[in-house]
């Protein structure tokens, strides 16, 4: 069997479904030839994934962050928006992009440029589906990370963004919204 970094019992991120737990580490056979497989379960999903070790690095598949690291995910998520004057589909694309990355700064890129505050801004449909996407993706492993409830993880990174000084500040600057581009 080719050598793993993972083991049985570690949480670990897979870039298109968020955090799973490693279940086993298999060698199966298929027909002549014999496979080593990282098999991976993601509860939220009710999904099963099995990925040859030779094809771990090219799916993404990695540990899950540090609580350092997600201290600097908190920091991006206080930072100010960044607005970006491009089409919505580009901007949509984009952020898929970022959120399939499996790169948590990139996931907190996303949620911090689409959050809004439910009583001041409006959001289109399509911007609620990405951010509620790349939010679950984030809650899903910073609570694993910081040992928190999903609920609450969800609330306290909201919270967050609503009270970061820099996102007051340019709110307060009254910038122009290019959501509505769409």
């Amino acid at each position: 069997m080719a050598q793993c970094e993972f083991k049985k019992g570690d949480f670990v991120v897979y870039p298109a479904h968020g955090v799973g737990e490693v279940k086993d580490i298999v060698t199966q056979t298929f027909g002549d030839e014999k496979l080593d497989l990282v098999v991976v379960d993601f509860v939220k999903n009710r999904m099963t994934l099995r990925i040859p070790l030779n094809k771990i690095e090219i799916s993404g598949l990695r540990k899950l962050s540090s609580k350092k690291e997600m201290d600097k995910i908190v920091g991006i998520l206080k930072e100010a928006p960044q607005s970006k004057r491009i089409i919505w589909s580009r901007r949509a694309q984009m952020y898929d992009d970022k959120i399939n990355s499996g790169k948590p700064e990139q996931v907190a890129e996303v949620v911090r440029d689409l959050y809004r505050n439910e009583k001041k801004d409006e959001q289109s449909f399509s911007e609620r589906q990405i951010y509620q996407r790349a939010l679950e993706r984030l809650a899903s492993e910073f609570s694993t990370v910081m040992n928190l409830e999903s609920d609450k993880t969800i609330t306290k990174l909201e919270r967050v963004m609503e009270n970061s000084p820099e996102r007051q500040v340019k709110s307060s600057e009254g910038t122009d919204d290019p959501s509505s581009e769409e």
